[in-house]
């Protein structure tokens, strides 16, 4: 994971990203630990699992602190010892693993006329009845609960179903949620057991979101319709969440100093008891294996039956940087929308060059002002064109407008330069950057450039002897094209953990989203920002996640017997990767054609979604066997599995037999790979024929049989792939290609990916 690419993107893009394991109490060598136990091995003495792992726990220290004990997520507890009482608890009886706490950092008027949910399709998706009675819990950092978006008005009775509830707390009382807002939960026994007792005269301890982004997410996913809602102005018009008619349950587990591991266990634990229907992550665990904290409490979602969508990952575009890769959970990345906030930079050599911004306030004067480098007017030689807090001199920039070179919070950045006594700002991307410019809602008269157009205001300012510029502000437009884009920050395959398998699943809306906002800090997160808006507009895969949670939602209201996978499915093998005119969605940091390294199997079309023709479905024992085909152990498959799962000798199991609908070959010598998949029918009996494209004549693909034929609904037919590859081609070359079935009313799409490495 880069941090210098987090560091100078927006202090919005909050997708979670995995720090590190062990944490040290103050002043004690203790740290925090996951222990994984194996139920089935329960001594008879005990009348309780929660009791034996007290008497396992109390067998290595009669101290110890038990934060949790968890049931559904995971079978185990959280706990503090020391490293050498950890050491020692791996030893005893039952003990699977003891895994030190992890750590996580956070990872619309729009979007639903973008994505043609508008009124000419309301037909597809339920108003009422099983549209309202679907449940999308949202792991994230609380709610906002006055907040427009979560309005019950026009809501029946809360679903039988739901077994949840409202935890009070901090500026928090249970009569905050209603017949929209149905669970409101928090989980602080983690964070405090590193940082200590919460401040409450800082932090909210309770369901109450201070930071902005879990209501952000939530509202996303499914807040209500509100009429009006813009930010500061901008993006005017009527917003509403993907599933705008689903109930809502959050569940706070990110705190000001990250998410901590065994909260997230926690969380996911409660949100299954409660019975929800769709589990929104907006946050990145590590990307070392499949027992990493938040895909193990994802796949005990699965087997529940709940679809469970991740954000990919903010650490694009650099190569395999994917996160969330579990084959059990939707992994979803991030593209535009045709909706933009212009700016215009004027230079005084009368050349204009385009910006955006979400400055609202008032303009600089009508009149080109002086203009200065921040490097020539800084007190840091070496890192002075950054405007890093203290670094630049007020005499030289006092009354001019100032360019900055991206390396931080954009907003942080605008208010150093107004406490210096600048008038404007013109912030320009650096080189990882490139041409993506994403929208802040600045302090001071600002915009932000690309990196084309920064360089040659740079050279401009550091040639003239007299350069001078305006900055203006043109608002918001529409049908902005072309659209979608792959944004740049966007996480990017091939899966760092199985390469067999494609990651991302798929791209939804995840930049410059308009969405309900906390009423605790402005719209920049500064401390200095005493603004207070009710929506506010953010980037980052914590923004295409919700999306994607969202038509989850839509699709089990239509299709209440789908399971998680055959959910996915449906939205991968129907996503789109060409424009109207057949041109292939461009990657902006490239400028070039995106590929399913970075888009998956596409952009998200909920329309077709909804009647896909085939799906491909997975079971729990399918996945298990996917872990059997990447050799693990027996331990390794409880921790996940929570069960006594074993692989069978005298099988022979194949990653590349994974029911997934999308194809990933990772050459590794041999010149031909062979592909099993299994479709069911859910469109009407009919036949399908195959259609191959391979971009590169080192590909052959080969499809047997090319025909299948279904006579009724749930039919199953089962084909297989053959891939005949060059395998001399270098190491690191890449080549794409797709397999798509059609009846002449249907297109079921799969995206192929080859990798020689």
């Amino acid at each position: 994971m880069s941090s210098s690419f987090l560091s100078s993107t927006a202090f919005f893009l909050l997708v979670l990203l995995y720090l590190g394991s062990f944490h040290v109490s103050n002043g004690a060598q203790q740290g925090t630990y996951i222990v994984h136990m194996a139920k089935s091995q329960m001594p008879s003495s005990f009348d309780h699992h929660f009791l034996w792992y007290d008497a396992s726990l109390r067998s290595v220290s009669e101290s110890a602190e038990m934060l949790y004990t968890y049931n559904n997520s995971i079978h185990g507890f959280a706990t503090r010892l020391t490293p050498e009482e950890a050491d020692s608890l791996m030893t005893q009886p039952g003990v699977i693993s003891v895994q030190p706490e992890q750590r996580y950092e956070l990872h619309t008027t729009r979007t639903p006329l973008f994505l043609g949910l508008d009124v000419h399709n309301s037909g597809l998706f339920p108003e009422t009845g099983p549209s309202s009675n679907v449940v999308v819990g949202v792991l994230d950092t609380g709610i906002w609960p006055e907040s427009k978006s979560f309005s019950d008005e026009g809501y029946g009775p809360i679903p039988p179903t739901w077994k949840g509830g409202c935890d009070a707390g901090t500026k928090f009382t249970t009569s905050l949620c209603n017949r929209k807002l149905i669970g409101a939960r928090f989980f602080v026994r983690g964070y405090e057991a590193i940082n200590g007792p919460v401040d409450e005269s800082k932090e909210s301890k309770s369901p109450r979101d201070d930071n902005g982004h879990g209501t952000h997410t939530a509202s996303t996913a499914a807040g209500s319709v509100v009429e009006g809602a813009n930010l500061l102005g901008f993006a005017n018009g009527t917003a509403r969440g993907i599933a705008y008619r689903a109930r809502v349950a959050v569940y706070k587990v990110c705190w000001k100093t990250g998410c901590f591991a065994s909260d997230i266990l926690a969380g996911i634990d409660k949100a299954i008891e409660d019975n929800v229907n769709i589990l929104s992550i907006s946050l990145s665990g590590s990307r070392t294996g499949y027992t990493d904290d938040t895909a193990v409490g994802a796949f005990a979602a699965m087997e529940r039956g709940i679809f469970v969508s991740c954000s990919a990952g903010n650490n694009g575009p650099f190569y395999s940087s994917v996160a969330n890769v579990a084959p059990w959970i939707t992994t979803v990345g991030a593209g535009t929308l045709d909706r933009d906030f212009p700016t215009v930079v004027i230079l005084g050599n009368g050349k204009n060059y385009m910006g955006v911004s979400l400055f609202s306030g008032d303009a600089l004067p009508p009149k080109l002002l002086p203009l200065v480098y921040a490097g020539n007017a800084s007190n840091n030689a070496t890192y002075g064109n950054f405007c890093i807090s203290g670094t630049l001199i007020p005499e030289k920039v006092k009354g001019k407008i100032v360019m900055c070179d991206a390396g931080g919070n954009p907003a942080r950045i605008g208010e150093v330069v107004k406490a210096a006594g600048g008038l404007g700002m013109i912030l320009a991307n650096m080189a990882y950057e490139g041409e993506e410019i994403l929208a802040d809602a600045f302090l001071l008269p600002a915009t932000t450039v690309g990196k084309k157009a920064g360089d040659i205001i740079r050279h401009y300012i550091l040639t003239d002897p007299n350069p001078t510029a305006s900055i203006v502000i043109k608002g918001t437009v529409v049908n902005v094209q072309p659209s979608p884009v792959l944004a740049a920050f966007s996480s990017r395959g091939p899966n760092p953990i199985t390469p067999n398998i494609l990651k991302p699943d798929l791209i939804a809306p995840g930049v410059n989203i308009l969405a309900a906002w906390t009423g605790a800090q402005g719209p920049s997160g500064l401390e200095s920002d005493t603004r207070r808006v009710e929506f506010n507009i953010i980037s980052g895969t914590s923004m295409s996640c919700p999306h994607v949670s969202g038509l989850a939602a839509l699709l089990k209201s239509v299709h209440p017997e789908w399971s998680p996978a055959a959910i996915r499915s449906a939205l991968m093998t129907t996503a789109y990767n060409t424009y109207k005119d057949g041109k292939p969605i461009i990657d902006i940091a490239t400028l070039k054609p995106s590929t399913p390294f970075g888009h998956g199997a596409g952009h998200v079309s909920p329309t077709t979604a909804v009647n896909p023709g085939l799906i491909y479905d997975l079971t729990t024992e399918d996945y298990l066997g996917f872990l059997c085909a990447m050799n693990y152990n027996s331990s390794q498959i409880r921790i996940i599995s929570r069960g006594n799962y074993a692989c069978d000798p005298s099988k022979t199991y194949s990653v590349a037999d994974l029911n997934y609908p999308s194809f990933a070959v990772n050459v590794d010598g041999s010149d031909t790979y062979k592909y099993k998949r299994t479709v069911t029918n859910v469109g009407g009996a009919g036949s399908y024929s195959v259609k191959v494209t391979s971009e590169t004549t080192a590909v052959k693909i080969s499809v047997e049989p090319a025909v299948l034929n279904f006579k009724e609904v749930n039919e199953k037919k089962s084909y297989s792939v053959t891939f005949t590859v060059d395998s001399s081609k270098p190491s690191g070359s890449d080549s794409f290609g797709s397999i798509e079935w059609s009846d002449g009313k249907h297109v079921v799409a799969s995206p192929v990916a080859i990798s020689w490495i």
